[in-house]
C-alpha cells in the first residue's frame, strides 16, 4: 500500500513540473508599444537607408533570450542576420520562454559600423552580421508586446 501511494505521489509531482505555460498573447514588457510606423525585422536595415539611428517599431520572431534580467534577446533579421536587442530599462525581466514568439517592440534601432582598419576593436569582442560584416544592428527596446 505504501508503494502505491509513493508511486502515485511521484507521478503527480512529475506531471506538475512537466507542464509548460505558454505566454499569453498581449503580454506587455516595459511600456506598452504604440506600434506607429511598424517595420518588419527583415526589412529594418533596408528601411534605415543611410541613417545611423531611427526611432521605430519592429515586428519579428525572437530567436533566443540571452539574459532575462535587463531583457537581452536576439530577433531574426532575415537573410541569416540577427538583431541584438535589449531593454532601455534594466529593471525589466523577460522570460526565457519568449524565444520562438513573434513580438512587436518600440525602440531605437542603431547601425554599428566597424572601421576598415579595425583598430577600435582591439581587445573587444563585437559580433558582426553574416550578411554585411561591416555592420551590426542593435535595437534598444522601450516596450514590447507578445503577438
Amino acid at each position: 500500500m505504501k508503494n502505491i501511494l509513493f508511486i502515485a505521489a511521484l507521478l503527480y509531482t512529475t506531471t506538475a513540473f512537466a507542464q509548460h505555460t505558454p505566454l499569453p498573447r498581449g503580454t506587455v514588457y516595459g511600456t506598452h508599444p504604440e506600434g506607429a510606423g511598424i517595420v518588419f525585422a527583415d526589412n529594418l536595415a533596408k528601411s534605415m537607408g543611410n541613417r545611423i539611428t531611427i526611432v521605430t517599431s519592429i515586428k519579428g520572431k525572437v530567436l533566443k533570450v540571452t539574459k532575462e534580467k535587463g531583457g537581452w534577446f536576439t530577433v531574426d533579421g532575415g537573410h541569416g542576420t540577427v538583431i541584438y536587442a535589449h531593454f532601455k530599462d534594466y529593471r525589466v525581466t523577460i522570460p526565457a520562454d519568449l524565444a520562438g514568439h513573434t513580438i512587436l517592440a518600440d525602440g531605437v534601432a542603431t547601425k554599428q559600423f566597424v572601421a576598415d582598419d579595425s583598430q577600435h576593436l582591439a581587445g573587444s569582442k563585437v559580433k558582426q552580421s553574416r550578411d554585411n560584416p561591416k555592420q551590426t544592428l542593435k535595437f534598444e527596446v522601450s516596450g514590447l508586446i507578445v503577438q
